[in-house]
């Protein structure tokens, strides 16, 4: 009898860890896309942007119908983080490109996840901003430097338990900083 039940037990366990597996191994494979598109959407590669940005939608979409039946693992951490990642590349493609700023229904990905990405997304426009100073074309930067105000902004209504939020307040502190740190940049440059 109680062979019978951990044999249930084992089963349980084995499919649990298959799509465990699984599920992490493309979770894997969105944060690498997401990385190198964030890349490419810096050197301004955009048509390949895209394509890493749309092939991590579609190992997030297997991610979620894998562990469908696991909620406890699609909910255990490494997931948030891709939907993050994602979240974050797609969010900057949107912003560098002109475009509308996806929602989180947009993108498939829990509020959470999504917050985490718009707060990482100050810091890639920061980099962009740098970079058109570097050019020299500060006063085309002005208008980033307003996305990550209204970013900062939109992020401080979240005022919540870490457990709601997971780990927003830092990037809230460091949106901040960085904000900051890219006005006195701009000021700089445009005294030149």
């Amino acid at each position: 009898m109680l062979a019978d039940i951990a044999e249930k037990i084992q089963e349980t366990f084995d499919a649990k860890d298959a799509a465990r597996e699984e599920a992490y191994r493309r979770s894997r494979e969105v944060v690498r896309a997401c990385s190198a598109a964030i890349w490419g959407i810096h050197r301004g590669e955009f048509d390949e942007a895209r394509a890493l940005i749309e092939s991590a939608a579609r190992s997030l979409d297997e991610i979620k119908r894998t562990l469908a039946p696991h909620l406890d693992i699609y909910f255990g951490g490494f997931v948030e983080h891709a939907q993050q990642e994602y979240a974050e590349a797609s969010i900057v493609y949107s912003v560098i490109r002109g475009e509308n700023i996806p929602s989180p229904e947009d993108l498939g990905v829990e509020y959470a996840a999504y917050l985490g990405g718009l707060g990482d997304t100050v810091g890639e426009l920061r980099r962009h901003a740098l970079d058109l100073i570097r050019e020299g074309h500060a006063d085309d930067a002005f208008p980033f430097l307003d996305v990550m105000d209204e970013i900062y902004y939109t992020l401080m209504r979240f005022d919540y338990p870490d457990a709601i939020t997971r780990g927003l307040r830092g990037k809230v502190d460091a949106a901040r900083s960085l904000i900051e740190r890219t006005r006195g940049d701009l000021v700089a440059a445009a005294r030149r």
